[in-house]
Parts: C-alpha cells; structure tokens; sequence
C-alpha cells in the first residue's frame, strides 16, 4: 500500500524522460505510471465493491428482498456496461487525457449518496452515479495501462486487473469492520480513498496529455500491430470470447453478491464470518489475475483462457455438495483459476483489432458489468423463488462453455518464433 502510495508523486523529470523512451523498452518511469493507475484500481474497485458488501445492511434497514438487491446491482453494472464502448470509442478518437479524474468525481458523487440516502429510489440513483464513473474509468485507464507496458500487454492487463480485485477483496473485509458496526452512514469514511483516487489519476492525466502530445501512443499502436485476420474471423473470435466473458461473469456473480447469503443460510455463519470468506475468495481472484497476465505473455493467451474458463468445471460441480470448510477451499480455487481469464481475453481482443484499446476495452469491461448486473438480476429473482442454494447448482455448468475456445484462432503461432518473448523484454 505504501509503495503505491509514493506513485502519486510522479516527478515531471520522469515523465518528460518517459516520454522519450522506446515503447516496448521497460522503464522505472513506466512502471511507476503503470502502479499508479494499478493502484487508483485499488481505490475505484474497492469503493465500488461496498455496494453489494452493505446488501445485508441495506436490505434490513429498508425491507428489500432478493429482488430489489439484484435491481441494484443491475443498475449499476448496466449503466457501466453501456457507457464503456461509449466511452472508449469516443477516446480512440478524440483522447481525454483528464477523464479519470472527472470518473473518480462520478464514484465519490454516488458514495456519499450512498451513505446518506432515504429511500430505495435514492439507492439507485447514487447505483446510477457508480456505473458512470466505472464507466469513465476502466477503458481510459486499460488504455494507459498498455501504454505504460513496455511491451508487456498481458502483464500490464493483469497488474492493472490485480489492483482492482485487491480493491475488491478488501471493500467486503473493510465493510465488515467499519460499515456494518456504524450503518449506512460509515459509508462516508470512503471518501477519503476517492478523493486520494482524484489527486493521483490528475497526475497521470498530466503524462497522458504529454504522451499523446509527442505523438508516441499513436507510433506504440503502430509498433504492437500483431496479425490481421478477415472481418469474419474476427468477428467470430469476438463473439466467442464475449461469451466466455459471459460464462465467466454470470458465475462469478453468484459468489459476488449472493456467497454471504448462501453461506448464512446453508452453514449458519455470522455475516462477518461471511464477509471473511467472501474477502477470502475475492483474494485468491486478485493472485488468479496477476499470474493470468504474465502467464498468457509467456506460454500464450489461448492457453489460458482454456484453462481458466474450461479448468474450473470440476470446482464449480463440486463446490454445492461441500462442507463449510471445503466451501471455502473450493471457492478460493475457483476464483484463482477463473479469475486468470479476463486479462488474456482482453488483451487477445485487442490484438485482432490493434489502434482500437478504448474501444475493445470498453466493450469487454462492459460485458463484463453487464454479465455481472444481468446474472445478479436473474440470479436474485431464480433465489427468491428456488431458494439460493439452488443456484450454486444451475451455475455450476457455467464454464462448460470454455469449450468454444477451440474455436478461437491461433493469432500467436502467426507470429515470428520468439515475438512473444522480445515484445515481453
């Protein structure tokens, strides 16, 4: 934490330096971009993250079923999910390089409605308020993201991932030791964390301006350009890694925002039993993507996605049928494994269609919110009326459709022998 705090300093003697260095050559100047937008990852994911940490509050404070938390969820992920092609489409044309603070501002806007709000209408509105600064936020940093990689896509992708699914884990475990002893109210305390996020991304907004200013984004576009395929195979490929967002996604919403509710009701837990297990779980996702990234530059993307979507199956099978104990083992490999996924799928995107990061960025982070809103959404309404343990059953099948990965083409074996590993230093 403290090391990622130091990055907010940024000396202009090093971003002037940055400026100048060849894109795929690793630089401490670089790196030190890199882990500020990683950790202002940190700090959006873990505020967005106390949404459906406080569900147990909420739901008792203002008499709401399943129903009207997925609608909460739903919100928020559709409004983001929406929004991010938007978002990035437009940046890939016309860059705004001080559009993540404005992002941050959105998120700092929605927690404080959060903490204050009177009625479920108010709830959803400050939801609204979350989903348009996520939306802001996730394609434009992914992008610096890859202009900080030194030719490291798939490392930069998941260090980048990493601070969000560490900003993840610790809302649920901050949320159970500051929001649930004060109320709805203790929410507030988060605006320090968003105001923190504001300060850093205005510096890295200063190097993005730069950057963009000498022109070295566009001839780094230009240097990565892998393979070109027809319109058709990329068109296909981009279908088939959608739905392995979606397969990804729609079970990972299971365990986001229902665990707590299923391990109360089937193990009889306290709700900070729960939160801890829920911390637990979304950890193990945080290593999964940081290992995922450098994993996919090393032996290829294609790879990992098999065994990240595909290689989960038999966890997920098991895990309804476990006891408490195991519950927790199985869940922190499920999400270990499956969380590796979403970099390499995201970066093997970007690669069929080189010059457009904002645009496929946006898109994928928007499918991903939108998986996540809708599968809460539906899973919410199939609790209310199957009860929730029920659904660990019905999305177990989920990563059986790791099997359209066979279908993908084979975009790094086009490639030079040895490209992978001189792009990656």
């Amino acid at each position: 934490m403290n090391t990622s705090l130091s990055t907010a300093a940024l000396p202009d003697v090093e971003l002037k330096e940055t400026l100048h260095e060849a894109p795929t050559q690793p630089s401490r100047a670089l790196f030190r971009v890199l882990a500020a937008i990683s950790f202002c990852h940190l700090l959006n994911d873990m505020v967005q993250s106390l949404l459906p940490s406080i569900y147990p509050i909420l739901k008792s404070q203002f008499h709401l079923d399943f129903v009207h938390l997925g609608m909460l969820t739903f919100t928020y992920q559709v409004v983001a999910s929406l929004l991010q092609p938007l978002v990035g489409q437009y940046t890939d044309k016309r860059p705004m390089p001080f559009a993540l603070p404005v992002g941050m501002t959105f998120t700092l806007a929605g927690l404080l409605l959060l903490a204050t709000a009177p009625t479920f209408g108010w709830l959803i509105v400050a939801a609204c308020l979350v989903g348009m600064g996520s939306a802001i936020f996730h394609p434009e940093s992914s992008r610096i993201a890859r202009m900080a990689s030194g030719g490291k896509h798939g490392f930069a992708q998941s260090f980048f991932q990493v601070g969000g699914n560490t900003g993840s884990a610790i809302g649920p475990l901050l949320a159970a030791f500051i929001v649930l002893p004060q109320g709805q109210r203790g929410m507030a305390w988060f605006a320090i964390p968003a105001l923190a996020g504001i300060a850093v991304l205005y510096r890295v907004g200063r190097w993005y301006r730069e950057r963009n200013r000498d022109g070295v984004a566009k001839k780094q576009v230009e240097k990565h350009a892998t393979v070109s395929l027809s319109r058709g195979r990329v068109v296909l490929a981009l279908a088939i890694l959608i739905a392995l967002v979606f397969s990804k996604y729609f079970y990972l919403a299971s365990l986001s925002s229902y665990y707590t509710f299923y391990l109360i009701q089937r193990f009889g837990v306290s709700v900070q039993t729960s939160q801890l297990m829920l911390f637990a779980f979304l950890g193990s996702a945080a290593v999964g993507t940081l290992i995922g990234g450098s994993a996919g530059d090393r032996w290829g993307r294609k790879l990992v996605i098999w065994i990240s979507i595909l290689g989960v199956l038999p966890f997920t099978l098991i895990l309804p049928y476990a006891s408490l104990f195991w519950t927790g083992v199985l869940s922190v490999i499920i999400g270990f494994v499956i969380a590796s996924a979403f970099s390499a799928i995201l970066v093997y995107a970007q690669e069929l269609l080189p010059g457009r990061v904002g645009m496929i960025s946006g898109l994928f982070f928007g499918v991903a919110f939108g998986m996540g809103g809708i599968g809460a959404a539906v899973l919410g309404k199939l609790a209310d009326t199957t009860g929730i343990i029920n659904v660990y059953h019905l999305c177990a099948y989920l990563p059986a459709i790791g099997l359209l990965t066979g279908f993908l083409p084979d975009i790094e074996a086009k490639r030079r022998p040895g490209a992978v590993e001189r792009a990656a230093g």
